[in-house]
């Protein structure tokens, strides 16, 4: 079978990924067929609505497909890697200005690459298994798919916490992050897509919906404000306290590639302050370019996806030693190869 299936029932343009056994990773190719179909049914008017979904209850996407950015980059080869990532950069600013009602539904895990597709649509559906998350800096990239703007728009220093970690978010927690809208029950998504096929009645969504699950993220937001303002990532290390999530919050930010943590932080803040999806993408695009050629992303895939041995040799061995100019460099301008965009 195909790994998309993408189609129109009744007045809805359908998408549904289909590699569940790969927890419907996303490849070059599915994003390219999601970016076309949303060009012709952005101006067709037997579309009133599109809804993304995915096959399996595991996973609604585990993020992008990087083997073959891999494979090539490790041979030296940077050209597919930049390729795939600016041209799923823009899908992903073609979903955030879509103009009609964009549904998705999404279960289980939710990472990365399926995050792009999926959060910056108009209605964005959890359900009880469903977890969050954007775990780049672990891989040696930093919250990208326009991701960086859901973090800069999150409540106070949530953003700054979510992508130096890579925290996963419950249903609870999504909604109350700004990375979901609706708590829907699993079992009952079936009916109520095919009612949305059906009518295209969008308000059917907002009848559907439960109350939210209580967020734990929200009992830690006057904690994460106070130890996350400080000006690097080293400042926020140093000034925690001896609590069990302090514990736990350093662990996950010294696991991850210190030079993408202290650039995810920065870009964050940088994204905040100018609060569009263009300046979000083209920021993250500065980084993810120079990931393979002079970050730490070779290095992550091939501990965490290759050899899976969980024990990445970065670049810079302590947090302290990408702070400043190091992270800097990753987020400086690409002259002529700055991202585009175009009309969305």
């Amino acid at each position: 079978m195909a790994d998309i299936d993408i189609r129109i029932i009744g007045q809805a343009g359908r998408i549904t990924l289909n590699r569940p056994a790969a927890l419907n990773a996303l490849t070059y190719d599915m994003a390219m067929a999601i970016d076309a179909a949303l060009l012709d049914w952005s101006i067709n008017p037997l579309v009133s609505l599109v809804i993304i979904d995915a096959v399996g209850e595991r996973a609604f996407c585990a993020g992008g497909d990087i083997q073959h950015m891999y494979d090539t980059a490790k041979a030296g080869d940077f050209a597919f890697g930049r390729q795939f990532w600016a041209d799923e950069y823009r899908l992903n600013a073609r979903i955030f200005h879509f103009p009609k009602p964009f549904v998705a539904f999404m279960q289980g895990f939710n990472m990365g690459g399926g995050v792009g597709v999926s959060c910056h649509g108009s209605h964005r559906i959890v359900c009880e298994n469903s977890q969050i998350a954007m775990p780049e800096c672990s891989i040696g990239l930093v919250p990208d798919v326009g991701g960086s703007l859901l973090l800069a728009r999150a409540p106070g220093r949530l953003g700054e916490y979510l992508g130096c970690t890579g925290a996963r978010m419950s249903a609870g927690d999504a909604i109350y992050a700004g990375f979901a809208d609706y708590f829907i029950p699993y079992d009952t998504w079936n009916d109520l897509i095919q009612h949305l096929e059906t009518t295209g009645n969008i308000e059917l969504i907002d009848r559907a919906a439960q109350p939210a699950p209580t967020s734990d993220l929200a009992q830690h937001q006057s904690w994460i404000d106070r130890h996350f303002a400080g000006s690097t990532i080293v400042d926020v290390i140093n000034g925690l306290d001896g609590s069990d999530f302090a514990a736990s919050t350093e662990k996950a930010l010294r696991r991850n590639s210190p030079l993408s943590v202290a650039a995810a932080l920065d870009l964050v803040r940088r994204v905040r302050g100018v609060d569009t999806v263009e300046y979000a993408l083209k920021m993250e695009y500065r980084f993810t370019y120079r990931s393979a050629s002079d970050g730490d992303f070779v290095e992550g895939i091939r501990a965490a996806v290759i050899d899976k041995d969980r024990a990445p040799k970065w670049q810079h061995a302590r947090l302290e030693d990408a702070c400043g100019l190091p992270a800097s460099r990753m987020l400086f301008p690409l002259q002529e190869h700055e991202l585009t965009l175009g009309d969305n």
